[in-house]
């Protein structure tokens, strides 16, 4: 690992951040339809984010770019959904954080139910990292860095961010 310049680095911050930040300023999009993650096993995934998490599977069809992989949706609330794809027989590896990869999904969650998440998770075995009394950082059954967050949607750690 190379040796960072803490002062040019927040100093690029302020540049970027004055130049193009827009508080309040309207999107062209909708929202988040979903995101998609890879999943070795179904069923197992499955049982992960709808038993541990509480995320209802709304569908599942045929994963039309690549024939016998499925195509499967979790309600996340708010609109949105959490998919995955299987792609049996291509042998895709562990999970990697890479560079134009997932770090980590963050769902926003309220706060009693983040306390019984908490539960479930410790019930499942499921190791997890907790932070500032409103994160938890855990990985799914594939590998993926989920965060459940009880700050309300548009908050994070009392700064607004939308």
């Amino acid at each position: 690992m190379t040796e960072i310049d803490l002062s040019t680095i927040e100093a690029e911050r302020d540049r970027i951040r004055s130049a193009y930040l827009k508080p309040g300023g309207t999107s062209t999009a909708r929202g988040l339809h979903h995101t998609a993650l890879l999943s070795a096993d179904v069923e197992r995934t499955v049982r992960f984010y709808q038993d541990v998490l509480g995320f209802p599977l709304t569908e599942m069809v045929g994963n039309r770019d690549y024939e016998g992989s499925t195509h499967f949706f979790f309600d996340i609330g708010n609109g949105n959904l959490l998919a995955f794809f299987d792609f049996p027989g291509l042998d895709l590896g562990p999970y990697a954080e890479v560079l134009g990869g997932l770090h980590h999904l963050a769902i926003s969650v309220e706060p009693a139910l983040w306390e019984r998440l908490k539960q479930n998770l410790d019930e499942a075995g499921v190791e997890y990292l907790e932070e500032s009394g409103t994160s938890i950082y855990f990985r799914d059954p594939d590998g993926a860095r989920i965060e459940l967050i009880s700050d309300p949607l548009g908050e994070m750690y009392g700064l607004k961010v939308l």
